[in-house]
């Protein structure tokens, strides 16, 4: 069947399972990769036989191209949520909450397969790595939803948003760590130097693209031009970073992040952009959903069932002890973990880096068992972690929180004895 024909069918399959979502109150990217599963080569395959599948596991491959220009576009999205002043604002509290709770999930998944599940510490790192990110836009439309106010949403919006960034730096290191680990001839200094390098000249490339970009923004005038500037600029990036042996991910938020900052009229060029990229957005999920081996989830049912819990009880145990040690609200220490469980675009999309770069001959078997654990949790936290988000603030009293009207100057509020 033609390829174009292929993806046709997959942008229509997605577009139908992301409003059928939205019918039932989920997001619209739960249905993307619900319906993107019955594409599976797998689950065809185990119903109909091999001789009536319509996506084979070539076709994912070859559609990796569309993964990439995906993630890489979410990558930049990212960076815009880094405005220097409103990091200031939130303060040094949001930043180790942040931190703790990557960590929390970080150390909790990597000790789980490590030492419980006896798997190679590549396996281990690489997959504990993955799960620091959360989904920032299921839990900011659980938020907007409910008109949600209070410490516990105003922590909740900034944390979301920064540990994709500190995810994904993770994620980088992990990667650098794995590969090194896999190589029969590495050294403890390799170990140590290379994602160090990686992560530096991540940084220092997309500063440098985000300053040229900004100021090439200052100065277009047409639409149409600087929207296919911001998009050139954005493959570039990701094809200088591996060039460079760089992360493209890191790179691009970078690359966000001073555009943001450099220029105030930052939004015009993230709009453009966004409004280039929902068919592909559309189509990396549903593909994300086909790409699900089922016959492998069988064989890592109960490593699967672990991940899932370690990453969950990680970052609520790391959030906790975060907000706890700088002194945050009752209702921030007792709640914020529950907010955090939402799991999606990111962790989809550093599978497909898993598979480009784990590949049989240099791994064997890693990348297929880990994307297929992701995936599966992500179908779970993705339907669960709003209902949890939604739980989070409705006990701490947030629902409708900015339709409560502010005490003017002056005015006594009652205390309740």
């Amino acid at each position: 069947m033609d390829v174009m024909l292929k993806l046709a069918v997959i942008m229509i399959v997605g577009v139908i399972g992301g409003k059928l979502a939205r019918l039932v109150k989920l997001p619209e990217v739960s249905g993307y990769l619900l319906f993107g599963l019955f594409l599976s080569p797998s689950l065809i395959g185990l119903i109909f036989g091999d001789g009536l599948r319509f996506l084979t596991e070539t076709d994912i491959e070859n559609f990796t191209i569309i993964s990439e220009i995906a993630l890489a576009v979410i990558a930049f999205s990212i960076g815009s949520e880094f405005v220097m002043k409103d990091l200031l604002k939130v303060g040094k509290s949001i930043m180790i909450i942040t931190l703790t709770e990557v960590v929390g999930a970080i150390a909790l998944v990597f000790s789980v397969m490590y030492f419980l599940f006896d798997q190679s510490f590549a396996f281990s790192i690489v997959i504990a790595s993955m799960s620091a990110a959360t989904a920032p836009a299921a839990t900011l439309l659980v938020m907007r939803q409910y008109r949600a106010k209070g410490p516990v949403t105003s922590t909740v919006l900034p944390v979301v948003a920064l540990d994709d960034v500190y995810g994904i730096a993770a994620f980088g290191i992990a990667v650098s760590l794995a590969m090194t680990s896999l190589s029969s001839d590495a050294s403890l200094g390799q170990m140590i130097l290379e994602p160090i390098i990686e992560i530096g000249g991540s940084l220092v490339l997309g500063f440098v693209l985000g300053w040229i970009l900004s100021r090439i923004s200052k100065k277009a005038q047409n639409r149409d031009m600087m929207k296919a500037i911001a998009i050139g600029f954005i493959f570039g990036a990701v094809g200088l970073a591996k060039q460079l042996g760089f992360s493209p991910l890191l790179t691009n938020i970078v690359m966000g992040t001073a555009m943001v900052n450099l220029d105030r009229h930052a939004h015009r060029t993230f709009s453009l952009v966004n409004e280039f990229i929902t068919p592909f957005f559309v189509m990396f999920f549903t593909i994300a959903g086909a790409s699900l081996h089922l016959d492998v989830l069988a064989t890592v049912g109960w490593m699967g069932v672990a991940y899932i819990f370690a990453r969950g009880f990680g970052k609520w145990l790391g959030a906790t002890f975060g907000a706890v040690v700088m002194k945050a609200p009752k209702t921030v220490q007792k709640y914020m973990g529950l907010a955090l469980l939402p799991q999606g675009g990111i962790s989809i999309g550093l599978s497909v880096v898993v598979r480009q770069m784990f590949t049989p001959d240099i791994a064997g078997p890693m990348a297929t068992n880990i994307i297929t654990i992701i995936m599966a949790s992500v179908l779970i936290y993705e339907t669960t972690g709003p209902i949890f988000a939604k739980l989070a603030i409705g006990l701490a009293g947030e629902i409708n929180g900015q339709d409560v009207p502010t005490p003017a100057a002056g005015t006594e509020v009652p205390v309740k004895a």
